[in-house]
C-alpha cells in the first residue's frame, strides 16, 4: 500500500507537487493521469525516496520506502527502462541488482522467462530495441517479488502482442493482492487496465475514484442517435432544450435530453430513428473534459495552425 498525505514539492518558485494525499490499495490496479507538468514523474520520484518532499509524508507499506531493508522485495519500479548499463547482458544486468539485494540467482532466469527475454538473455542490453528495453525493466521491477509495483508509461514501445501481454500481467499482479500503481498517457490502455483513477493537475488532486465513477464524473450525459432524417431531428431537438452534434459517423450526439423524450419527439413526428442508446464519454473524453483548466502547455490558435498548414501565414 502507497499512502500520501499532505505531499508537497518545490523547486524554487516552481510547486510541483501540491498538498497531495492519496492511497495506493493492494488487490486493484490505480491508474496515475495528469496533463504534462502536472506532477506525476516528481509524486512517483517522492514515493521513492529519490527526492525528499518539502513538506507532507510518503509511506510505503506504513513506513518510509528509504527506511526499507530489502528495497526490491518492498517495491519493484519502472520509471526509466533506459537506465540500464548498455554493455553489460540483460542476465547481468538482473544478476547485479538481485546480488546487490540479497536476492537468489535463479530469480534473475525466472523473470527473464516471465517477459519474454529468455532467447536473448546473454545479449548486451545497448543493441535492445525500446520494446526490449521495457520488457528488461519490467523483469527488474519483478526481480524481489514485491507487493507494491510502479510503473511509468509500461506500454511504451511495444507492439499490440507485447501491450496485451503487459495489460494481462499488470492485472495478473494485482489480481494476486499487490499493489500497482501505474502511470500512462495511452488513455485508451489505462481504460482497459485500470480499475482504480487517480488524477493530479498542476500537482494538486483533481480526481480519486473508481474508473465508473470518474467517466461518470466527467462526462455529461449523452444519447447517440441514427436517422435517416438528421435536420428534421435537430430542429426537434433544440427546440425541446437540446443540443445536437454530428459525431463524423453517421451519428448525431444528443445532450441535454434523456433518450426516452428524444424517442418521444421522434415518434410524435414521425422522424424514423435506425439507433437511440445512451452513450458514454471514453476515458479519453471525460480526462480532457476534467483536467482542461490544469493543462500547462497549450497549442495556438486554431486558425493560427490552419495558416501554417496552408501556407497562408507566410
Amino acid at each position: 500500500m502507497i499512502e500520501a498525505r499532505g505531499l508537497t514539492k518545490r523547486y524554487g518558485d516552481t510547486l510541483a507537487v501540491d498538498d497531495l494525499s492519496f492511497t495506493v490499495e493492494p488487490g486493484r490496479v490505480t491508474g496515475f493521469l495528469g496533463p504534462n507538468g502536472a506532477g506525476k514523474t516528481t509524486t512517483m520520484r517522492l514515493i521513492l525516496g529519490l527526492d525528499r518532499p518539502t513538506a507532507g509524508t510518503v509511506t510505503v507499506n506504513g513506513q518510509p520506502f528509504t527506511a526499507s531493508l530489502a528495497p526490491m522485495r518492498a517495491v519493484g519500479a519502472l520509471l526509466d527502462a533506459k537506465a540500464v548499463h548498455g554493455g553489460r547482458s540483460a542476465r547481468d544486468h538482473l544478476l547485479c541488482l538481485a546480488q546487490t539485494n540479497n536476492l537468489p540467482a535463479r530469480r534473475v532466469d525466472e523473470v527473464l522467462d516471465l517477459v519474454g527475454l529468455s532467447s536473448v538473455a546473454g545479449k548486451r542490453s545497448r543493441g535492445f530495441s525500446l520494446g526490449m528495453g521495457q520488457r528488461l525493466g519490467i523483469a527488474a521491477a519483478l526481480l524481489g517479488d514485491p507487493a507494491v509495483l510502479m510503473f511509468d508509461e509500461p506500454v511504451n514501445g511495444l507492439d499490440p502482442e507485447g501491450i496485451l501481454w503487459i495489460r494481462t500481467l499488470i492485472k495478473r499482479l494485482a489480481a494476486e493482492g499487490r499493489a500497482v500503481f501505474v502511470s500512462s498517457h495511452l488513455m485508451s490502455e489505462m481504460e482497459n487496465t485500470a480499475d482504480h483513477l487517480i488524477v493530479i493537475g498542476k500537482g494538486r488532486l483533481i480526481a480519486d475514484c473508481p474508473m465508473a465513477g470518474f467517466l461518470a464524473q466527467g462526462s455529461r450525459a449523452a444519447v447517440r442517435v441514427r436517422t435517416p432524417d438528421p435536420e428534421r431531428l435537430a430542429v426537434l431537438v433544440t427546440a425541446d432544450g437540446g443540443t445536437i452534434r454530428d459525431d463524423g459517423d453517421g451519428r448525431l450526439v444528443v445532450a441535454g435530453l434523456p433518450p426516452e423524450r428524444i424517442g418521444d419527439l421522434a415518434y410524435e413526428n414521425g422522424v424514423r430513428l435506425h439507433e437511440l442508446a445512451a452513450a458514454q464519454a471514453s476515458l479519453e473524453q471525460a480526462f480532457m473534459e476534467l483536467t482542461g483548466a490544469a493543462v500547462e502547455f497549450r497549442a495556438g490558435r486554431q486558425h493560427a495552425d490552419d495558416d501554417i498548414l496552408t501556407g497562408s501565414g507566410v
